[in-house]
């Protein structure tokens, strides 16, 4: 009598649930990996949003008088942030009491540190979302932004940034 040649159903049913099983974790890692992609994307794309409206807040917050002292911070509402369409941000300030100093001239004691909270607004998947935090900043106008007020005069892009 010859042997049959085959397998039994037995053996092709478990055969069948190690490789169903063996696929289903080796996607389950992929699903894992393109999340943490999409994580780290996002992250990266609002390191670089901050950036944009720390440097934006740098150059056009503290008007630059004819003295040539930086003023009081002006208003921010509602601003685009540079090179992010679709996120606006707000900013609110409070001088810091304890920096008070007199400037030259007959005009009142200015201080050298303000508290500046941000507010930034965006949509995501038609919901409004926002952000919120608080730093503190040197009552300055940078070598580079006083050149170009110099040149340029205050609004050289005519969009409120101050920027070029």
């Amino acid at each position: 009598m010859r042997p049959r040649a085959g397998f039994t159903l037995l053996e092709v049913v478990l055969a069948a649930s190690l490789f169903v099983l063996g696929m289903s974790m080796v996607l389950g890692v992929f699903n894992f990996g393109s999340a943490l992609t999409r994580t780290a994307e996002l992250r990266s794309l609002g390191a670089d949003a901050v950036d944009a409206i720390a440097h934006d807040l740098t150059e056009t917050l503290f008007p630059l008088r004819p003295d040539g002292v930086a003023g009081e911070p002006i208003e921010i509402q509602d601003r685009e942030v540079p090179g992010h369409p679709g996120l606006r941000y707000s900013v609110e300030t409070r001088p810091n009491v304890d920096s008070l100093e007199t400037v030259p001239g007959d005009g009142p004691a200015l201080a050298t540190e303000y508290l500046v909270t941000i507010r930034v607004e965006w949509r995501s998947r038609g919901v409004k979302r926002e952000a919120e935090w608080t730093t503190i900043m040197l009552r300055e106008v940078p070598f580079g932004a006083r050149m170009r007020r110099l040149f340029y005069g205050a609004d050289p892009a005519g969009d409120g940034g101050g920027g070029l």
